[in-house]
């Protein structure tokens, strides 16, 4: 099973505010919704987590199942050599949502606090994206570990 890369996974969950991985998924006009998501995080080895505040089409979309991108870039990992190609890798897995219970108690204590700040009376719900296939940006096999 694809992974998160653990030289990537500090990279990701320090992401915000400048390099926040933009979350893919597809409308159901078959258009793609792309938005930022300043609590994407690294759940585990094969797992992201998002916290979604259950406001606009990404959340409306969202339904265990869901086919997600995670797509993220930090420049400054090209020119160390992390990620050679534009300092970019792409994560493709599915959904799964968490509206109580442990996971969804678990990402909201891992979730930094600008977006906590966000939902301050706890209205939104935990995403758990699991890891299906991880990619550098021109569709190689993401293998930096």
């Amino acid at each position: 099973m694809p992974s998160i890369p653990k030289t990537l996974q500090p990279h990701i969950n320090a992401a915000f505010p400048n390099d926040v991985c933009l979350i893919g998924t597809v409308l159901p006009n078959d258009f793609a919704q792309i938005t930022p998501r300043g609590s994407a995080l690294v759940f585990d080895d094969t797992h992201f987590s998002l916290w979604e505040r259950g406001k606009g089409s990404t959340a409306d979309n969202f339904s265990d199942g869901t086919k997600v991108t995670v797509y993220f870039r930090k420049p400054q990992l090209r020119s160390d050599g992390t990620l050679p190609k534009g300092g970019i890798a792409r994560f493709y897995g599915t959904a799964r949502l968490h509206r109580s219970g442990p996971i969804y108690e678990e990402v909201w204590t891992r979730l930094i606090q600008p977006e906590k700040d966000r939902d301050p009376d706890k209205k939104g719900f935990a995403v758990l994206i699991e890891v299906e296939r991880a990619e550098e940006l021109d569709g190689t096999p993401l293998a930096l570990d």
